[in-house]
């Protein structure tokens, strides 16, 4: 009987032990990261980006149905946030912010904020 409950209380604390373990392993998976930079190009199949950074990094990015977006008009006012397939500005030279999420080597991006016309427009005045 005193070995049961002994190997009852091991195995709970085991059991404890690899619950912490897992949440923190997936709390870790959700962080959110942010690139800004210049897009080098898109990909609409495969709904991938790449940004390259000031120091000339390229980032890889892809987007899904969750992504937002959020873009500026000629004026330099920001219009309603969208999601990224159907927003029809994010083009090759386009200036972006992207808050991503990485698992593994795979970035995900949460939301894309185009902010082209609103940097060209500050650089002209």
């Amino acid at each position: 009987m005193i070995h049961s409950k002994r190997f009852n209380v091991l195995l709970a604390g085991l059991f404890v032990l690899a619950a912490a373990v897992a949440w923190q392993n997936a709390e870790a998976e959700d962080v959110v990261h942010a690139v800004s930079g210049v897009v080098k190009s898109v990909d609409k199949t495969s709904k991938t980006m790449v940004v390259k950074t000031a120091d000339g990094t390229e980032h890889t990015i892809k987007w899904t149905d969750k992504t937002t977006v959020k873009g500026v008009d000629a004026t330099g006012k920001g219009v309603a946030t969208g999601s990224l397939d159907t927003y029809d500005g994010l083009k090759e030279g386009a200036k972006v912010s992207v808050k991503y999420t990485e698992k593994g080597s795979e970035k995900t991006a949460v939301a894309v904020k185009d902010a082209s016309k609103a940097t060209a427009k500050a650089v002209t005045q």
